[in-house]
């Protein structure tokens, strides 16, 4: 970057515009302003500065986080006193969401050979149940509550003749509600600009994390449909597997591993992104 700071002049101009394009059209259609993305982008800067640029492992003073910020100093003391709310409430409730529909993908106690996910009585006194799956994810939240919630999202299927609980086979792949859409949003794309700032930012040797695509221009929409179609089928494999392989490992982690040792965590994602050349050129 020049000593202007003007990120047009740099190579990472191109890059951040094309990087903020898709964000800034989400923020206009929820009535988010750019004086409230500013906002958030001083809080975040001063933030990152004391957080990831600390020296001899302590955070630096006011003036310095104002030198490489270029936020001013008596603003970073005001920004520096502000947390950042976040609604643990619904972070709690989606993460046991998820990780019940992914256990119940993953046990073989839950699953056919196949990996298809098995009926489960939504009571038992012996044996795997619904309720004994809800529990074993938190005792937080009372099974009938996760239960209404599946139900509501149609993810779930409860036979009242038998008492029994089906989860649908696509769960895993299922489109949220919109508070689940904005937790997974910020997580997933948030963890891929991660993995991708570190192969950036890293200078020598191997990329330290995965992150590739695959890309073709010059076809027909009909070629690109079987293309998707393609890449969702196997999408839903990959994941399954590497769910199956994630519950395995935590519970051989749980049972070898000395305490604090089993404290790391992985997100792994896909994604398909289609779009009209034509239309992209007129930007």
């Amino acid at each position: 970057m020049t000593q202007s700071g003007d990120p047009d002049a740099s190579e990472l101009g191109p890059a951040l515009r094309r990087l903020l394009r898709p964000l800034v059209k989400a923020l206009i259609a929820k009535g988010v302003t750019a004086p409230s993305l500013y906002r958030v982008l001083k809080e975040l800067y001063v933030e990152v500065a004391r957080e990831d640029f600390r020296l001899d492992g302590e955070p630096p003073t006011d003036s310095r986080v104002s030198v490489i910020t270029g936020v001013h100093r008596k603003d970073v003391r005001t920004l520096r006193e502000h947390e950042g709310a976040e609604d643990k409430a619904l972070g709690q409730r989606v993460s046991v969401l998820a990780t019940v529909i992914g256990r119940w993908l993953a046990d073989p106690r839950t699953t056919t050979p196949e990996g298809a996910p098995l009926p489960l009585p939504r009571q038992a006194r012996d044996g795997v149940s619904f309720e004994t799956l809800v529990e074993s994810v938190s005792t937080d939240v009372r099974p009938r509550t996760i239960l209404d919630e599946l139900l509501r999202r149609g993810l779930v299927v409860l036979d009242g003749e038998s008492d029994s609980v089906t989860l649908r086979g696509d769960a895993l792949l299922s489109r949220e509600g919109e508070g689940e859409r904005f937790h997974f949003f910020s997580r997933n794309i948030g963890d891929h600009v991660s993995a991708a700032v570190e192969n950036i930012l890293t200078e020598e040797g191997p990329a330290p994390f995965l992150e590739r695509a695959v890309f073709y221009n010059n076809l027909s929409a009909a070629s690109v449909d079987a293309v998707e179609a393609r890449a969702r089928l196997l999408a839903g494999e990959v994941l399954a597997e590497l769910n199956r392989l994630g519950f395995e490992r935590q519970d051989a982690d749980k049972e070898s591993a000395e305490a604090g040792e089993a404290n790391e965590r992985f997100r792994f994602g896909v994604y398909f992104y289609r779009e009209d050349e034509a239309a992209e050129d007129e930007r």
